[in-house]
């Protein structure tokens, strides 16, 4: 018989939880704090299982958030995470019909995307979900960083102080929105996310070792920048060689984005500093004396869109000239497909359904690569992922959609 699809309930969570570990390649068993978090932290109606003779054989959970999309404007989305098919149970078309489930409860929630960050990239693009933003990260040689060895204090005045687990929880949140409305890409964090992050909750996948936090702060006083951080030791023929592993930093302004960063390469004992997953086009290899003091570590797809209502999406975000363009949108799953007059200007935007013939047609998936700026049509069409059906379209698409900077999704879910 073929295994069952339903939703779960607390009496569930400790199977659940396992195979979730399992499928990630950590151990099973869960522990009473993993059980108390997800009990807090889960929505029951939005949390799925698979089962076969009672055990829990997949998962799968989505929660809300909010996107920023071009121009700072928030959408609803639908965040898909924990999905997991245990390898005795891989190939039966579990993931399929549970993600049906979930895009169409999405779709009828009024969700304008659905998001998630691809563990392997061959799998999401058939349910319809393009890569829409990318990442890289760096590993930086401070004693080649050619920076000032006298550096104190952050050349715009301001000031750095650390700042404890405590206080990160007080005034993250706040700072995180300030930030997030800044940057394409970026999304929302819940309570329970600042908890773990600052190490209130410690749950048994968890990483060891103890985070520091340092704060910037303007000339005026307010808060602009946050980096958390943690250190791996090591000397050789007493010579400290240690590393400083970034796991966050955010910044309202530039200003306070180069004093993290200066700080960060100024600790004593700091050998290296590795910067965790940043924007491709991040502003900080060159805030070094030598840009090459920084090395590209790893260079990859990130944040996934999934458009489920495309006027929306579309009249979300901001556009830098004035254009139409009538997009051909194809959708397997039939929930956000059509043919689309997008009506576009720096003044204001419409995106209607419209009988006009298609100018570009594409999948829905080549849509959530677009819909952030990051990718660019005349490329897709090179890949023969899009086709221009009028002269001209393409340039027209990437005069509308691309943007200066690229998007950039800080967090990982």
């Amino acid at each position: 018989m073929s295994p069952e699809i339903r939703t779960i309930g607390d009496d569930d969570l400790r199977d659940w939880i396992a195979a979730l570990a399992t499928g990630f390649l950590r151990p099973a068993e869960a522990s009473d704090e993993d059980i108390a978090f997800r009990k807090a932290d889960y929505d029951p109606e939005r949390t799925w299982g698979a089962y076969d003779g009672g055990r829990c054989v997949a998962t799968f959970r989505s929660f809300a958030q909010e996107l920023t999309v071009v121009g700072g404007a928030v959408v609803p989305a639908d965040a898909v995470s924990a999905v997991t098919v245990l390898p005795t149970h891989r190939r039966r078309g579990l993931l399929s019909r549970i993600m049906a489930n979930d895009l169409r409860a999405a779709k009828e929630r009024g969700d304008v995307v659905a998001s998630l960050i691809a563990a392997e990239y061959p799998i999401y693009g058939r349910f319809g979900f393009g890569p829409a933003s990318w990442t890289t990260s760096w590993r930086i040689d401070t004693a080649r960083a050619a920076l000032d060895p006298r550096h104190a204090a952050p050349e715009s005045g301001g000031r750095i102080d650390l700042a404890t687990p405590e206080e990160v929880r007080e005034f993250g949140p706040g700072l995180h929105d300030r930030f997030r409305v800044q940057v394409p890409g970026a999304v929302s964090r819940n309570h329970w996310w600042w908890q773990r992050d600052t190490g209130a909750v410690r749950l048994s996948g968890d990483a060891a070792g103890e985070r520091h936090h340092a704060v910037y702060r303007s000339p005026t006083g307010e808060i602009e920048g946050l980096a958390s951080y943690s250190y791996e030791a090591r000397w050789e023929a007493k010579r400290p060689e240690n590393t400083a592993h970034v796991h966050r930093l955010i910044a309202t302004s530039p200003a306070a984005e180069r004093a993290l960063w200066q700080y960060l390469c100024s600790i004593d004992w700091v050998r290296h500093v590795t910067t965790g997953y940043r924007a491709p086009d991040d502003l900080l290899p060159d805030f070094l004396g030598d840009p090459r003091a920084a090395a590209v570590d790893e260079h990859s797809d990130y944040l996934w869109l999934r458009p489920l209502d495309v006027p929306r999406l579309l009249e979300a975000r901001t556009y830098p000239v004035a254009a139409t363009l009538v997009l051909e949108v194809e959708d397997r799953a039939g929930l956000a497909g059509g043919r689309f007059l997008l009506d576009a200007s720096p003044a204001g935007t419409s995106c209607t359904p419209t009988t006009r013939s298609a100018e570009l047609t594409l999948d829905v998936s080549e849509l959530g690569a677009l819909c952030l700026g990051d990718a660019a049509a005349g490329r897709l069409a090179a890949l023969g992922r899009i086709q221009e059906e009028r002269p001209g379209a393409l340039a027209t698409a990437d005069a509308l959609l691309r943007t200066a900077r690229r998007p950039w999704c800080p967090d990982l879910f």
